[in-house]
């Protein structure tokens, strides 16, 4: 058998592979296990390449090509430091919230409410010690779902450190955790954070990403573990120019009679992809995914998503909206999988588009992969321009016409975000709206 022709790299992938052996000579945490983790996700990095048109699911966002080099992985920084990028960061302005810091890819104590958490029945420790204990390896599993995806195994080859958070059984956390990665300087950011609900616990999280890597990119996984009879929302707010990619991935596995709803938020980088991947491993649980996308100049803003139906007595919602000016590019790519035994299983997404300029443009690919016989399933895309209609009623009452656009978009967006049905974070939400806007 012939052996397999080996690629070209480009100048990012050199960059990457060199940046792992230096990073693994240096010392990378964990155990014997996760480190052979991390020599098979190289591997793959040293046959495949970054991700790149070719693959399937990368086709209308290149990795490969956007990355023209690769940044040194960031240092480690002080609580001080960290600070101060905090005091001028303003994610949800005054609402009252928990936080957790995780900075240059390292989990900062001094600077998160472990005690506070603690009595709420929320132990935090650093993901690192996780690594390197018994079970280090079971970190950085991911799903046969992501089919070894590139974006996954690079965060597994070079991931810093991030936070675990467990929620103690029976637990209603009173307030939102805010989980914020903190970029220092410049350099990759690459961390992993995993959350276990414990069974008919409550958590409410918000993801949120404070600084700028210049040209290096971001890169974090959380991981989500539902229990049975637990409830978790979570927020993903990605805003702010910046230059690097943004890659950012959700596992979440839901338990039976569980909820998992999430809403992400994207409006800025020039590079961004979301990724989600949702597995069913209970019955008679719900998942509910919305979405906003807003892009302008040549960004690019990709949502993509797969829900697995393993298990019967299961739903799940996707609702995600997109609005893009200039000659901005969206993705979404949407896949909902029914496993021949999920009867029952009722399945349905939705994407809308609002393209604004002339040279915008949206992949639209929702897709339904189905080998069950007793379930309701569907999908949905639209794309277009503002209602002219609309437009003309607005204005004929007096309303200018930037106002009466601002005011289309608002209410074509705001459709996602309320929704979610979370009402102290629809209002932070919709004033990044008009403030993109305005913008």
């Amino acid at each position: 058998m012939n052996a397999p022709t080996p690629i070209t790299h480009t100048q990012a992938e050199a960059d990457l592979i060199s940046r792992f052996a230096s990073a693994r000579d240096a010392g990378l945490a964990g155990s014997v296990a996760v480190t052979a983790l991390r020599d098979a996700a190289a591997a793959q990095l040293k046959a495949d390449g970054l991700p790149h048109r070719r693959v399937e699911e990368y086709k209308y966002s290149d990795l490969r090509a956007y990355m023209k080099t690769a940044a040194p992985l960031a240092e480690a920084t002080t609580a001080a430091d960290a600070k101060t990028v905090l005091d001028g960061f303003d994610s949800y302005g005054e609402l009252d919230r928990y936080r957790i810091v995780v900075a240059n890819g390292r989990f900062l104590a001094d600077l998160s409410d472990v005690a506070e958490l603690a009595a709420e029945g929320v132990v935090v420790s650093d993901f690192n010690d996780a690594l390197a204990g018994e079970n280090g390896s079971t970190m950085l599993t991911a799903p046969k779902i992501t089919n070894q995806d590139g974006v996954i195994a690079l965060n597994t080859a070079f991931v810093q450190g991030g936070v675990v958070v467990s929620v103690k059984e029976g637990a209603e956390v009173s307030k939102s955790v805010e989980l914020v990665q903190v970029a220092v300087g410049t350099g990759a950011q690459v961390s992993r954070n995993r959350i276990v609900v414990a069974k008919g616990a409550k958590l409410r999280v918000l993801e949120t990403f404070a600084g700028d890597t210049g040209a290096g990119e971001t890169n974090v996984v959380f991981d989500y573990d539902i229990a049975d009879e637990a409830t978790l929302a979570t927020t993903r707010l990605v805003t702010g120019a910046a230059a690097g990619a943004k890659l950012f991935t959700t596992l979440a596995r839901v338990g039976g009679d569980a909820l998992f709803k999430t809403l992400s938020f994207i409006a800025g980088p020039s590079f961004t992809r979301n990724q989600q991947f949702v597995s069913f491993v209970g019955e008679n649980s719900d998942a509910k995914l919305y979405g906003v996308t807003m892009a302008r100049g040549r960004d690019l803003g990709d949502q993509t998503l797969i829900v697995d139906h393993a298990v019967p007595h299961c739903n799940s919602r996707e609702f995600f909206k997109a609005v893009l000016d200039d000659d901005a590019r969206g993705v979404y790519q949407g896949r909902i999988n029914v496993a021949p035994h999920a009867q029952k299983t009722d399945g349905e997404m939705m994407t809308q588009a609002l393209l604004l300029g002339d040279g915008a443009e949206m992949a639209n690919k929702p897709e339904l992969e189905i080998f069950a016989d007793d379930v309701l399933c569907a999908h949905g895309a639209t794309c277009g321009d503002l209602d002219e209609d609309l437009l003309f009623y607005l204005r004929a009452r007096g309303i200018p016409e930037a106002e009466a656009r601002t005011l289309l978009v608002l209410a074509f967006l705001s459709e996602a975000i309320e929704e979610f049905d979370e009402e102290d974070v629809t209002d932070v939400l919709e004033n990044r709206v008009r403030m993109w806007l305005a913008a």
